[in-house]
């Protein structure tokens, strides 16, 4: 299993041969609703589209998930999977081949990867966006990616799962609370799938942001933190710090066979 981190919330996943472009955010700049005053994020080097991809999958509609200006950028047969608010985004950019996940419901890619959709982020009082486990058909390996930090208690059941993606420090805004949740979100994640590796998302690696938003944003958290919280639980999990656009090949144990199947 090999990742990489194209920063923000955008990853390239090799999971069982296949190539998925998860989240991209690539060109252009990164503007919600067209309020550039209030965010904007930029990319200070332009990212080479990746080739060769096998699936698109995307969590959220929101831009920074379901970037318009990448999502243009790249081939609309590629196939896609997506959380009902992010379908909205790729069919009306015209693409091919769109399934719609809601929670509890899986997609089979090439017969390899099986993608299943869960519980993610509330977005407004009354809608929750996706996270997704993948697991490798093959070798059995698998990953969990969710990229605020809000997941779900019966999540428990999914584990324990080899690689987790997740925010690693919190975003917080006043009178709203946390918009991302990282060090108690991932500490919850570690214990309850007990990954062997987890790779945060959500940060900022190369890309620079603006607008007034960043003035009201609380920033608490990092990753020396996050493992020595882990370390102090007595858990074995591997805190990682991908570069942007660095490939990882993920050393990981695979699972032990399941006895008496066929």
């Amino acid at each position: 299993m090999d990742v990489t981190w194209l920063d923000s919330n955008s990853w390239l996943l090799t999971v069982g041969q296949q190539r998925i472009l998860l989240d991209p955010w690539l060109v252009g700049d990164l503007v919600f609703g067209q309020q550039a005053w209030l965010f904007k994020g930029k990319h200070p080097q332009p990212l080479a589209l990746p080739t060769d991809i096998d699936l698109i999958l995307l969590s959220q509609g929101l831009e920074d998930h379901a970037h318009p200006p990448t999502l243009a950028a790249l081939d609309r047969s590629i196939p896609v999977v997506a959380s009902p608010n992010a379908a909205k985004v790729v069919k009306h950019l015209g693409y091919h081949h769109v399934t719609v996940l809601d929670h509890g419901e899986q997609f089979t890619l090439n017969q390899r990867v099986t993608i299943k959709a869960v519980p993610g982020a509330p977005i407004g009082p009354t809608v929750l966006e996706n996270g997704y486990i993948l697991r490798e058909a093959e070798t059995g390996l698998s990953l969990f990616y969710e990229p605020h930090g809000f997941h779900q208690p019966n999540l428990q059941a999914e584990g324990p799962l080899d690689v987790v993606i997740t925010p690693a420090v919190d975003l917080k805004l006043p009178l709203v609370g946390p918009v991302i949740r990282g060090q108690q979100g991932a500490l919850e994640l570690v214990n309850w799938l007990r990954p062997q590796v987890l790779l945060p998302t959500a940060d900022a690696g190369q890309v620079t942001y603006s607008g007034l938003l960043l003035n009201l944003l609380k920033v608490e958290g990092d990753l020396q933190a996050l493992q020595a919280a882990i370390d102090q639980q007595g858990l074995s999990t591997r805190v990682l710090a991908p570069k942007v656009g660095k490939t990882l090949t993920l050393d990981l144990v695979q699972p032990e066979p399941i006895t008496g199947q066929g």
